[in-house]
C-alpha cells in the first residue's frame, strides 16, 4: 500500500469501459488551518470537514473558474456552516456553534435541525448561479447525493468522512452516453458502481490511499488514476477589502463608529481570525480616495 499524499489533493479517476468519472478528495493541512481558528467541538469538526471535503469534490466536478460557495443555515446548535472554494483549490471556512447544546454523538439533524444549504457559484466570467440543498439526509452524503440526483438530474454518489484530523471525500458520477449507447447497459452498469461505492466505511476513506480504495471497490473494472491537483487554505481577507466594507457604511457612520470604540476600531475576519485597524485618518484617507495604504498597525 503506496502513503497517502502528504500535502491537500484532489484526484480524478476515469472507468475505461463505463461512461462513469469519478474524483477523490483529501484534507489534511487545510483541515487543520481551519480548525486552529476556533475551538470546535469534534461533533463540529467533523462536519465542518465533511463539508471542506463536499466543497473541493463540488469544484472538480462543476469546472468552472471563479468562487463556489456553501453556506448552511439550521435552527439548531450549528446555525451557521460556510466553505468557500475556488477554482484554484484555494479553501477556508468556518462554523457557529453553541457549545452548551452539542453532545458527543450529534448527528446531523442534531446539529442542524430545520436546515438548508446554499450553493453558490461566482463565475470569473459568466452568470452567478445559486441551488438549495435540504439538509434533511441522514448525513451530508446524503443531502448531496440527493442534491445531485434530484435537482440536477444526474446519477452521482457522494461519500464524505472525517474526523477533526483528516477529511476525505469520494464521487463517482455518470456521463452522458459514450461507451455505452444501451439504456438498460448503462443502468445496469450504474447501479453497479453506485452500489459497490455505497459499501466503503469512513474507516476506509480515512486510512486508505486513494489506490487502495478504488482496488477494494472496483477491482473487476478498469479504472485509470490522474495526477493529484494540490489543494490549500488561504483566506481573501486583506486590509483593502475590510476598508471598503468602512466605506460602504459612509463617511459620516464611519467616522461616528471610529469616535464610539474611542478612536480606533478593528475589522475582524470570521474566517482566519485576521484584525485590520483603522482610525480617523485612514477613514479621511479612504474618502479621500487614497486607499488604504496606512501606518495604522494591521495585526493578527
Amino acid at each position: 500500500m503506496s502513503e497517502l499524499p502528504d500535502t491537500d489533493y484532489t484526484q480524478r479517476f476515469l472507468f475505461d469501459d463505463r461512461d462513469v468519472r469519478g474524483e477523490m478528495v483529501g484534507l489534511e493541512r487545510s483541515y487543520a488551518e481551519v480548525l486552529a481558528k476556533h475551538p470546535y467541538p469534534q461533533p463540529v469538526a467533523q462536519l465542518l470537514g465533511e463539508l471542506m471535503a463536499a466543497a473541493a469534490l463540488l469544484v472538480g466536478t462543476l469546472k468552472f473558474d471563479g468562487l463556489l460557495i456553501l453556506q448552511a443555515q439550521s435552527s439548531g446548535p450549528v446555525p451557521l456552516l460556510a466553505i468557500e472554494c475556488t477554482s484554484e483549490h484555494e479553501i477556508r471556512g468556518l462554523a457557529r456553534y453553541e457549545a452548551e447544546q452539542i453532545k458527543d454523538d450529534a448527528t446531523l439533524a442534531d446539529l442542524m435541525a430545520g436546515g438548508h444549504l446554499v450553493l453558490t457559484i461566482i463565475p470569473v466570467n459568466g452568470q452567478r448561479y445559486q441551488g438549495t440543498v435540504e439538509l434533511d439526509g441522514k448525513d451530508l452524503s446524503e443531502c448531496f447525493t440527493n442534491y445531485f440526483v434530484m435537482s440536477q438530474q444526474v446519477n452521482t454518489c457522494i461519500s464524505l468522512a472525517a474526523d477533526g484530523i483528516r477529511a476525505r471525500g469520494l464521487l463517482v458520477q455518470q456521463l452522458p452516453a459514450d461507451r455505452q449507447k444501451d439504456i438498460e447497459e448503462r443502468e445496469e452498469s450504474w447501479n453497479h458502481v453506485k452500489a459497490l461505492a455505497n459499501t466503503v466505511k469512513a474507516e476506509e476513506l480515512l486510512g486508505l490511499d486513494n489506490e487502495t480504495v478504488l482496488h477494494r471497490l472496483y477491482h473487476e473494472d478498469a479504472v485509470r488514476l490522474f495526477d493529484i491537483q494540490p489543494l490549500h487554505f488561504r483566506c481573501s481577507c486583506s486590509r483593502e477589502r475590510s476598508g471598503n466594507a468602512l466605506v460602504s457604511l459612509g463617511k459620516h457612520d464611519a467616522l461616528a463608529l471610529i469616535e464610539e470604540h474611542g478612536g480606533k476600531i478593528e475589522v475582524d475576519c470570521q474566517f482566519c481570525n485576521q484584525s485590520y485597524q483603522f482610525d480617523a485618518a485612514d477613514i479621511e484617507q479612504l474618502f479621500a480616495g487614497g486607499g488604504v495604504d496606512s501606518p495604522s498597525d494591521t495585526r493578527h
